[in-house]
């Protein structure tokens, strides 16, 4: 099974970009979610190139990663995209 590295990016404050003092990030392992959120996991990498891009200028996206025994792959995806046991393990610090 996959480790999942997440990271919250966007909003108001910028969240993880250049300048910004705020970062968000988690980790969580795939066999701690449903077999659904699994799937709309798989879906989400499947179909990286087909996402939209979130909403508005100051919408938050989730750079999600994930390492499996043939390597690392990595997409970005808006917000409603992402199942809320991912977006939730996500903690906020000051950098």
């Amino acid at each position: 099974m996959a480790t999942l590295h997440i990271e919250k990016l966007g909003g108001l404050a910028n969240y993880g970009g250049a300048r910004s003092r705020l970062k968000s990030q988690g980790q969580l392992d795939m066999k701690e979610l449903t077999a659904k959120e699994q799937k709309e996991v798989d879906s989400l990498f499947e179909r990286q190139g087909d996402l939209e891009p979130g909403e508005g200028a100051d919408g938050f996206r989730f750079r999600i990663s994930r390492t499996t025994e043939t390597g690392t792959e990595t997409i970005e995806a808006p917000e409603a995209s992402v199942p809320a046991a991912i977006a939730s393990c996500v903690k906020d610090e000051i950098i």
